[in-house]
């Protein structure tokens, strides 16, 4: 779970815990709560993570939330570019309600 935070941190610039608070999450699984773009990044910094690990052989917990730093952070770069090309934030407090995207307060 601390790694997924540093991951979570690195590409979304929040903890999961603020995450799942903009989503309106209470109990639910943020991953199930979150758009296909959302998804895709998270995706992408897990597997970026998994791949530095796999080269850089960490050992501990500082070296191992480093790599997961980096790993979110290939993830960061491309939702940054995302951003500057839609204008609009990829992070949001949409989630998914009844097999549906919603947006936090709807009815």
């Amino acid at each position: 779970m601390l790694l997924t935070d540093e991951i979570t941190k690195a590409w979304a610039d929040k903890s999961v815990k603020d995450y799942k608070k903009l989503k309106g999450l209470k109990k639910e699984n943020l991953r199930d709560n979150m758009s296909n773009l959302e998804l895709v990044l998270n995706m992408l910094a897990e597997a970026s993570t998994t791949e530095i690990s796999k080269q850089q052989l960490p050992e501990g917990l500082e070296e191992n939330k480093t790599v997961a730093q980096k790993g979110g952070g290939v993830a960061k770069k491309a939702r940054v570019e995302i951003e500057k090309q839609t204008g609009k934030s990829v992070v949001t407090d949409q989630s998914m309600k009844n097999g549906r995207l919603k947006i936090k307060n709807e009815r």
